[in-house]
């Protein structure tokens, strides 16, 4: 939602808004001249305004979004506004139930490294840009292919990625099958003569009859493993160096993003950034000045004793980031400290969270972030709690966090893991481990 106020402030329009709480990010954007309110008020909204864009985190019964509606005022959901940016501009989008804002930055970065513009809505703030917004003034656009709500059939990318397609959401997909049916519809909404690029597993999902159809249309469909892979993996100084492989060439990349799963996204961006004409010098240069993206495993602070944040909400990217970590650290003890995201999602997955989290040495586990959801009866985080198979593990409040960590002196590795706003604790962790 940032990225386009950020857009349309661009574009010279009035830009103001709504969100539930300060954040450093809304900060940002009054600095920037777009005017944030965080109280349900009608008197917010402007006397004349021509667009209102909202996103499924405002709940229906939100003051404001049933003022605007009885008014007739022209009401858009994100996704709908992104759909008809991307009918004017020549779309790259980056579908996956994981692994989306990594591939996407990569490219944007890659792209304006290579002095290739671009237009670029992101899920994450690039370190570098400090933004989730490129302004590229040209007919390319990067955008995130959500698959809530189904979001992503809004889009008629040029160009797709789909890294994977786990299910999730179960509010909105009520089996994979219904899952990978919207996957499909949305590769067949690629324009054609465009091309579509699949994270592993993902042609499994999709049908054959589907494929040649695409293929009539002159849609190149590339694969990992298939058309391109990566081997000889290393980890130099905290940094990963691996060798892409394509049409029998071998090429060297240097990636500061840490873990398997993200020399994946990096094959991924690579074969894309070279569909648009880049070559392996322009590529490799762009990725080894990557600062990489905010809570995408990023190192919050490095001394005697580190913080690490990520992003990780469902049980694959949980086990990315434990096992990313006990690579780089194989030697030191780590407590990770998770927020489970959504209680159906914790209802759904609890089993394998437990699973995953087991890996870490110890785990510090808070009260389930609710974001748009109501409670679910019986559904807390003591679910996972309980199966988690480590002797070292604290079910906490959420006020009680601080102290517990002051406790753990031992762990020389802190990871905070989970969607929701563990960031805000960052600071006063940082105090504790640099003076405790």
């Amino acid at each position: 939602m940032s990225a386009l106020a950020r857009y349309f402030k661009g574009k010279g329009l009035a830009v103001s808004g709504y969100d539930l709480v300060e954040t450093a990010l809304t900060v940002q954007l009054e600095a920037e001249g777009i005017k944030v309110s965080y109280n349900e008020d009608i008197k917010n909204v402007p006397q004349k305004v021509n667009l209102v864009v909202w996103t499924p985190a405002i709940p229906l019964n939100h003051k404001e979004l049933i003022w605007i509606r009885e008014q007739g005022i022209t009401l858009m959901k994100r996704a709908e506004v992104l759909g008809m940016l991307s009918k004017t501009y020549d779309t790259i989008a980056v579908a996956g139930t994981h692994g989306k804002t990594t591939t996407s930055s990569i490219i944007a970065h890659v792209l304006k490294f290579s002095n290739k513009k671009s237009t670029a809505f992101l899920g994450g703030i690039l370190a570098k840009e400090d933004s989730n917004f490129i302004n590229g003034d040209s007919e390319l656009m990067i955008v995130e292919a959500d698959e809530y709500d189904r979001s992503f059939l809004q889009l008629y990318p040029k160009m797709l990625i789909i890294i994977s397609t786990d299910h999730d959401h179960i509010d909105i997909y009520e089996n994979a099958e219904e899952l990978y049916t919207a996957y499909s519809q949305l590769m067949s909404q690629v324009v054609d003569g465009g091309v579509i690029v699949l994270g592993p597993e993902v042609i499994r999902h999709i049908s054959l009859d589907l494929i040649w159809i695409l293929e009539k249309r002159k849609i190149k469909v590339l694969r990992i493993f298939r058309n391109f892979d990566f081997e000889n993996i290393r980890i130099i100084d905290g940094r990963y160096e691996f060798e892409f492989i394509s049409d029998g060439r071998r090429e060297s990349y240097i990636s500061s993003l840490p873990g398997i799963h993200n020399i994946i996204n990096s094959c991924l961006a690579i074969v894309v950034c070279k569909n648009l004409g880049l070559n392996e010098e322009q590529v490799a240069k762009a990725f080894k000045a990557f600062e990489g993206i905010k809570r995408r495993f990023q190192f919050i602070y490095e001394g005697d004793r580190v913080l690490i944040d990520d992003y990780a909400h469902l049980p694959e990217e949980v086990a990315y980031a434990v096992n990313t970590i006990k690579d780089l650290y194989p030697s030191d003890k780590v407590l990770g400290i998770f927020q489970p995201h959504l209680y159906s999602r914790t209802l759904e997955f609890y089993k394998e969270f437990a699973k995953e989290l087991s890996g870490l040495d110890g785990v510090i586990l808070l009260p389930i972030y609710p974001a748009r959801e109501l409670p679910i009866e019986g559904v807390e985080s003591d679910l996972i709690y309980n199966m988690i198979s480590l002797d070292e593990k604290y079910l906490v409040e959420t006020e009680e966090l601080l102290s517990t960590i002051r406790e753990r002196k031992e762990y020389k590795i802190i990871m905070t893991i989970g969607a929701a706003d563990l960031d805000k604790y960052h600071t006063d962790i940082i105090d504790i481990i640099t003076n405790n």
